[in-house]
């Protein structure tokens, strides 16, 4: 089977096709349209200038040249990758954060500044240079080609070389074939370098620019993550603190002080002593499933012992409303991409449980996979009231930092009346 060399975010891995034939049908095209929408463009771009200090009228001709260029860079980026194999991310136009034209304006520089644009333009230039060459090069090569094979004619006291060879523009004798096929095989020549030439420089251009957006996408996205992280950090640990604040830690204080009565009694009145013990004992023992419950919400030990598909069994079979659960998975994954997905499930259903007033609930699990990489999604759907929001610091806010601290994705639709719907896709390699 013969594989396609590609570039994954602007890395070759491997040489790209040569694709002779669909490279000189590209830089033909370009010699002659593409230099065409260059002079177009010098000629708007010099309009734009002239006319700018009238009434800055020219100003309007150059913010329409800005959004000229961006679309013919994103054309050449698209044509190198689709030409060469190349997977790149098309150039995307750098928007307003807020209304208004000043904010218009900083978007249009910031836009300018886009090194990427220019660097494609920049290619555009190039190939429509080398289009021109390869033309003149073709014409050459067709012209020899067509005097080396011509038929002989005999020539009367009417007829010149002149009249024969003229109207081609060749001034070599019309007798010396080989000298022209010699001519032919040059051009030739000259059109097949100027191809790899252009495959060179033009995946050289786009390839480095894809790969410094790369790195910068996948810069922004390491601190997202690591922010995702910190906060998820912050939120579990206040829940924590809460829970042993307004829990736990009054049901030991009383604890305490009925043992101390149970202790004061215990000489002068047994029986009641004995009451006193017993209500100790039954609260030690609601304390201790506080306790279990509060280490459950830090990490389930069933991931590690059981896995995905035992857990989320688990927590349906303790919820309070009827869960309906599909889940379809092929082994174990990363724990921290199987501890996303449990705790955005049990999160998902207590909310459903204590707020929504939900009658039932569906979870669907499935392991996705996309350009050779795997995935898990979740789906959690109840028929409740909806209303749901993200609020910072609340449960739903610390699942979906979680899951940007394991570089997945979370979504939350739930509109005033229902149903409410949590998505979540985490990768299992990140």
């Amino acid at each position: 089977m013969t594989s396609t060399p590609k570039v994954l975010t602007g890395t070759v891995t491997a040489r790209p096709p040569l694709r002779l034939g669909t490279s000189l049908l590209h830089m033909a095209a370009l010699g002659s349209a593409g230099l065409l929408v260059l002079s177009l463009l010098a000629t708007g771009l010099a309009i734009g200038v002239a006319l700018t200090p009238l009434l800055g009228l020219g100003l309007l001709i150059l913010v329409g040249m800005v959004h000229a260029i961006f679309g013919l860079a994103r054309f050449e980026i698209l044509r190198i990758s689709t030409l060469y194999g190349m997977d790149v991310s098309p150039l995307a136009w750098r928007p307003r954060h807020r209304e208004g034209f000043g904010e218009y304006v900083r978007s249009v520089g910031r836009n300018l500044s886009n090194g990427r644009m220019w660097a494609a333009t920049g290619s555009f230039v190039f190939s429509c240079l080398l289009g021109s060459l390869i033309l003149s090069a073709l014409q050459l090569t067709v012209r020899s080609i067509i005097l080396a094979f011509a038929p002989v004619v005999k020539m009367d006291a009417s007829m010149s070389y002149e009249t024969l060879a003229g109207p081609l523009n060749i001034d070599l004798p019309i007798h010396q074939a080989p000298w022209l096929l010699l001519l032919a095989v040059l051009g030739v020549a000259v059109m097949v370098g100027l191809v790899f030439l252009h495959r060179i420089v033009t995946v050289g251009i786009i390839g480095s620019m894809a790969r410094e957006t790369a790195l910068t996408e996948r810069v922004r996205t390491t601190a997202v993550q690591r922010e995702g992280a910190v906060r998820a950090a912050e939120v579990e640990r206040t829940r924590i603190e809460r829970d042993l604040h307004d829990g736990v830690q009054p049901r030991l204080v009383s604890v305490a002080m009925t043992l101390g009565l149970a202790h004061q009694q215990i000489d002068s009145d047994p029986r009641q002593a004995k009451d006193l013990v017993a209500e100790a004992h039954a609260s030690t023992k609601s304390a201790i499933t506080e306790l279990r419950q509060l280490t459950r919400g830090i990490y389930a030990s069933v991931l590690d012992d059981r896995g995905l598909d035992a857990a989320l069994s688990a927590i349906a079979g303790r919820s309070h409303i009827p869960v309906a659960l599909d889940v379809q998975l092929n082994g174990r994954y990363p724990r921290v991409t199987e501890a996303a997905v449990y705790f955005t499930i049990a999160e998902a259903l207590t909310n459903a449980a204590k707020h929504s007033r939900a009658q039932r609930c569906q979870v669907t699990v499935r392991v996705r996979e996309h350009d050779g990489q795997q995935s898990l999604w979740a789906r959690i759907e109840d028929n409740g009231t909806g209303g749901a929001r993200i609020t910072p610091g609340g449960g739903l806010d610390g699942i979906n930092n979680r899951v940007l601290a394991a570089g997945g994705a979370f979504t939350l639709d739930s509109p005033q009346g229902g149903p409410t719907a949590v998505e979540v896709n985490v990768p299992c390699a990140y």
